[in-house]
């Protein structure tokens, strides 16, 4: 029980590879991991193609935009479900070989037995950091937002009293609140949703992207974005 503990605190003092998605959670925990460690880079797993990230469908480029608006460098590789953890090891390897003791990620509601990631971080001998591990939903979104991340929704599950209306809309305290009238877990936990951070404290420059197509597939549907270069309306 000792070791769950300090899970929330495991990354202070200590070099630390993030588990990145794009979206709040993660980017939440790692601005709360770099107060009290040293960040040397991301992970991002990307589908079996590397078109996509894996968890939330980000293309490359725009991961690499904020990356480089961090000021981290990206530890990148395409998998399939099958291949996924021994991919996810390696990445893990090369990190180690660059000095990170520990692995950060957004988890809130990891078990505290049967946890994957404390698996994977025990064979590739380094210590688990969950910053948010356990914290209240509502306070770990009031703490993001206060702190000045702004986020966008990008991906919304129909059938969990999502709309496709919701895609595009940044995560905004009057927000928040209607979706929990919305009976909507305010962190999408539930996989209702997720978002794409585009600015905060720490990244050095907003990231500039273009809302795309909406895209439909059975009781999801997504809002691509892309990097925008040049001012349009479509840009955020």
């Amino acid at each position: 029980m000792k070791e769950v503990i300090g899970w929330k605190n495991s990354a202070r003092g200590h070099k630390f590879i993030a588990s990145f998605s794009g979206g709040k959670d993660s980017v939440l925990a790692l601005y709360k991991a770099m107060k009290i460690g040293e960040a040397v880079g991301l992970i991002v797993m990307l589908e079996e193609e590397g078109k996509r990230s894996r968890s939330h469908g980000m293309p490359p480029d725009l991961i690499d935009a904020q990356a480089k608006s961090i000021g981290l460098p990206v530890y990148t590789a395409a998998a399939s479900w099958t291949d996924y953890e021994k991919v996810f090891m390696g990445l893990l390897g090369n990190a180690k070989d660059q000095g990170a003791e520990v692995l950060v990620t957004g988890d809130l509601d990891m078990p505290d037995h049967g946890c994957w990631h404390d698996k994977v971080t025990k064979n590739a001998g380094l210590k688990l950091g969950m910053p948010l591990w356990e914290m209240n939903h509502r306070e770990a979104v009031e703490e993001f937002m206060n702190l000045g991340f702004v986020t966008i929704i990008v991906t919304v599950n129909l059938s969990l009293g999502m709309r496709e209306d919701d895609l595009g809309r940044r995560l905004t305290h009057e927000y928040v609140h209607e979706l929990e009238v919305r009976g909507i877990d305010p962190c999408g936990e539930g996989g209702e949703f997720h978002t794409t951070v585009i600015d905060g404290p720490i990244f050095k420059q907003p990231i500039p992207v273009r809302k795309c197509e909406i895209v439909k597939d059975g009781k999801y549907a997504f809002l691509p974005l892309e990097l925008n270069q040049t001012a349009d309306r479509d840009t955020f």
